[in-house]
């Protein structure tokens, strides 16, 4: 299966705040907030959603498409960071002078989390065409992700025209984002990502129901956390899955990416809806383990104990199966 992941490439600027932010917020006076929060580090880490999703896949042994558009300083570094992971970087749109797009997260120590992101390059994936992509190497998923608007405009509508099944994954630009866009993003996706609070932007944001976005969307894919994720068919089916056991949370940064890398992985293999979400949460948890997005490692035998260890013997055979991840496909951390 081609997979391709369009969305954001960045430079990630991570912070930690010795501290809880609540406890600085006047609920009544955010309307003149003016906060200023002492960080104890600074980490700089490559990340991007489309990068980590990307990263994640290659991880497990797939070689998705990279669409996305970045800055000259893509190539000092980064571009073979993600190619020896095994992601294809050949499309990817380089701007000549505009840097690839900074993200700046803050993170308390009750995992709430404070984000400023800087676009830079990412601007120009509105002038990505997919549609050249697909008559190059047809497409069979591509994951439209957090990007420039127009470009995920852009990218949704080809996908619609073509007939290209797409999965939704707008997450952090709903915030701003006006119920009609939302609407034109999430309209006729295989598959709709979101974390709990963002599905609940959705339904807000665009006044669709539940019973309407089942018409619209194959399946929902909405993320909880340390409880899991729950999968909804457009039938009403839901699968519940919990989260890995006996995880020790770090940062949370990039895990919902991974979750989704695992996901499309386990989509891409073949495997049921449960075990596919299987394979997500076991990735997630090596995540939030690790500071950064894509600085963790995976090794077969550890990967699939933690699945035998959380979802039994016969979710581990099957993904043990389906996954091509071996000693030689795991990426060394730098």
């Amino acid at each position: 299966m081609h997979l391709a992941i369009a969305g954001s490439v960045a430079t990630d600027h991570l912070q930690t705040f010795a501290g809880k932010f609540s406890d600085s917020l006047v609920p009544d006076q955010l309307d003149k907030l003016a906060v200023s929060f002492l960080v104890e580090d600074l980490d700089v880490r490559r990340g991007g959603c489309a990068a980590n999703i990307a990263f994640g896949l290659g991880s497990l042994g797939l070689h998705p498409t990279l669409v996305a558009a970045v800055g000259r300083d893509f190539d000092l570094g980064y571009r073979e960071w993600l190619q020896e992971a095994g992601v294809d970087t050949s499309t990817v749109l380089v701007h000549p002078t505009l840097h690839t797009a900074l993200c700046t997260i803050t993170t308390d120590e009750a995992h709430a989390q404070i984000v400023t992101f800087y676009p830079g390059a990412m601007a120009q994936a509105r002038e990505i065409d997919i549609a050249a992509l697909h008559a190059q190497q047809p497409i069979d998923l591509l994951l439209i992700g957090p990007d420039d608007p127009d470009g995920m405009l852009r990218h949704t509508r080809t996908a619609r025209e073509l007939g290209i099944p797409f999965a939704a994954d707008p997450s952090q630009q709903l915030a701003w984002a006006g119920g009609e866009l939302i609407r034109e993003l999430i309209d006729g996706a295989a598959y709709l990502f979101s974390n709990d609070y963002e599905a609940a932007l959705i339904a807000k944001k665009t006044g669709w129901s539940d019973a309407d976005i089942a018409e619209r969307v194959g399946v929902r894919v909405v993320t909880h956390g340390k409880d899991g994720c729950v999968v909804i068919e457009s039938d009403g089916t839901r699968h519940q899955i919990g989260a890995i056991e006996g995880v020790t949370a770090v940062d949370p940064t990039g895990v919902g990416d991974s979750f989704r890398a695992g996901f499309m992985a386990g989509i891409a293999a073949d495997l049921s809806l449960d075990r596919a979400a299987q394979v997500g949460c076991t990735i997630a948890a090596s995540v939030v383990e690790t500071i950064g997005t894509q600085e963790y490692l995976l090794e077969r035998s550890a990967f699939l104990d933690r699945v035998r260890s959380t979802y039994g013997d016969e979710a581990c055979d099957e993904i043990g199966e389906a996954l091509s991840i071996s000693h030689d496909a795991v990426v060394k951390s730098g």
